[in-house]
């Protein structure tokens, strides 16, 4: 008996909130009743974002949307590129037209410029980090691509410096940022720019993640009654 209440204690004090409501402490009960009202606040917060968000931007995301897929009518790609968390994001939205997971839907080329480890770490070393995504530019990019860059700041300098080589090559450029949009909402090379309004770098991601799942799925519907860009793409 005293060993089976040595073992329930043990496992109390490594997951407190194993127990049953009923049987545990008033204080682990006080920390769950804590963790909930977290969860209910924070899920409210991300839905209060996106409503606010899509109830702003909803056009300009069907813009965006007729962009990209002009450029792939054009026989150009699309290019994407990010930092840390928002590198993620690039790698995912490029992954989503390479890599399509509805059935019947074509295989479309997009490049994270991010995920180049040694071309980042090289020109990193040799020239500074804000020509990383410059030097990617000048050697893939054509006028008929489209660049795309998550910041959720807008204020990173190697995302500006790419916008600006971007528009001199010729790109249609969007962003995607947060808070007041920070310089990439004021940058003229950029053409279009989503921005979630929230100090929240959690939200903001949250939102970005909805918003260019949306816009895979519009650029394939824009694409869907082109037969022949079908035939000649679909793989």
């Amino acid at each position: 008996m005293a060993d089976k209440k040595d073992r329930d204690n043990m496992l109390n004090s490594l997951y407190p909130f194993m127990g049953s409501e009923e049987g545990a402490k008033p204080e682990q009960r006080d920390k769950t009743a804590e963790l909930l009202d977290s969860i209910r606040i924070k899920t409210a917060e991300s839905i209060q974002a996106k409503q606010v968000f899509f109830d702003k931007y909803s056009e300009l995301l069907a813009d965006i949307a007729n962009t990209i897929a002009r450029s792939y009518r054009l026989g150009g790609r699309l290019l994407t590129a990010g930092n840390g968390g928002s590198s993620c994001d690039a790698a995912h939205l490029a992954l989503e037209f390479m890599h399509p997971v509805t059935a019947g839907r074509p295989a479309l080329p997009a490049i994270n410029l991010s995920q180049d480890s040694a071309m980042l770490s090289a020109v990193s070393n040799d020239v500074g980090f804000n020509h990383v995504l410059k030097r990617q530019l000048l050697a893939l990019a054509k006028p008929e691509d489209v660049l795309v860059v998550f910041s959720t700041s807008g204020n990173s300098p190697n995302l500006t410096e790419a916008c600006n080589k971007a528009k001199q090559l010729g790109l249609n450029v969007v962003a995607f940022s947060g808070g007041n949009g920070g310089e990439l909402a004021k940058n003229s090379a950029v053409d279009q720019c989503l921005i979630v309004e929230t100090d929240s770098v959690h939200r903001i991601q949250e939102c970005h993640l909805v918003c260019y799942h949306i816009l895979w799925d519009l650029v394939h519907t824009l694409l869907a009654d082109e037969r022949g860009f079908l035939g000649e793409h679909g793989r």
